[in-house]
């Protein structure tokens, strides 16, 4: 990750292209929480002495950079207008043919991630609802078949697992994936990915706001958009959470698979992908005040979550 308050003076050239007359560039600052991509938000002056915010995506050193910004930028032409609060696309450089790396422009969104166990059982039933909504979309043209990278020679059993709850668990995911009703996938959808306006206390109670990073929008089961956002609650929130987030999709309008062993399938394959990646995962949470969430917590919740699965659906 480069430093995220810099913008190259290539990059600079290209944003201030796709502004209007008279607005410049007069503030980037690093935003925090992604991954794979440096995001930042621009400050832009306006001609009338006001200001306007954008958001800069940029991969920098990433392999797959083309691929994701071409499908960020088709979902997010796809979605403006459908009432799913997704930022609109200003423009997109896939192939850094005009920037110094690939890069997307959007519109900034209000709002912010809320990562904290307060307010949580609040915020699930409105994290539901918004996932349903996106599920009931009907592109015209159907964004590519969804992937899964995590084979069961790739799961890493946690340090102290049962042994044998986790071979059971890895056994699922060696069989064939249920067939399903194909459903548009955000494929990333996680309260990392959602904002919130939180008002003061007293108040109206929370609202989404906005759904970002839509760079690995796909089409295939709505279990496994459910399985990733269960998997992501039951690490920050605790493994309860995670089994009590499906039951919440369907009282918000939601369809999931019929059979428990094929709901299994899909909730364990999302919980053992996780298994490669707990360190990867864990950082943007502590750095957003997520501090008590060391590597070992996560790995141990994570043991906790795939047991519960089995006991549960098993």
């Amino acid at each position: 990750m480069s430093d995220g308050s810099v913008v190259r003076p290539l990059t600079l050239a290209w944003v201030s292209r796709h502004l209007e007359v008279g607005e410049r560039i007069v503030k980037a600052e690093a935003l925090h929480g992604g991954i794979s991509a440096d995001m930042r938000r621009l400050t832009i002056g306006r001609r009338d002495g006001g200001t306007r915010d954008l958001v800069l995506r940029t991969f920098v050193n990433v392999e797959h950079a083309e691929d994701w910004l071409n499908r960020e930028a088709g979902a997010l032409t796809l979605l403006a207008g459908t009432g799913v609060p997704a930022p609109g696309l200003v423009a997109v450089d896939p192939t850094a043919a005009h920037c110094a790396y690939p890069s997307l422009l959007m519109t900034h969104l209000a709002g912010r991630t809320v990562l904290a166990d307060e307010g949580l059982e609040t915020r699930v039933p409105l994290l539901a609802r918004q996932l349903v909504a996106i599920h009931a979309l009907r592109p015209a043209e159907r964004p590519r078949e969804y992937v899964t990278r995590t084979t069961a020679d790739t799961v890493v059993t946690p340090k102290g697992a049962d042994a044998a709850v986790w071979a059971a668990a890895i056994d699922v995911i060696r069989r064939p994936a249920p067939r399903y009703e194909g459903r548009f996938l955000h494929r990333d959808f996680q309260p990392g990915n959602v904002l919130f306006d939180v008002p003061p206390p007293g108040s109206a109670g929370p609202r989404i706001t906005g759904v970002v990073d839509w760079a690995a929008t796909s089409w295939g089961p709505a279990d496994l958009d459910v399985a990733h956002c269960s998997t992501n609650l039951a690490l920050l929130h605790g493994p309860a959470w995670g089994l009590r987030f499906a039951e919440a999709y369907e009282q918000a309008g939601g369809v999931l698979a019929a059979a428990a062993s094929e709901r299994l399938y899909w909730r364990v394959r999302d919980g053992l992908a996780f298994s490669e990646e707990v360190q990867l995962v864990a950082q943007p949470w502590r750095e957003a005040g997520r501090t008590e969430l060391t590597t070992r917590a996560v790995e141990e919740r994570l043991d906790a979550y795939v047991t519960g699965l089995m006991d549960a659906l098993g």
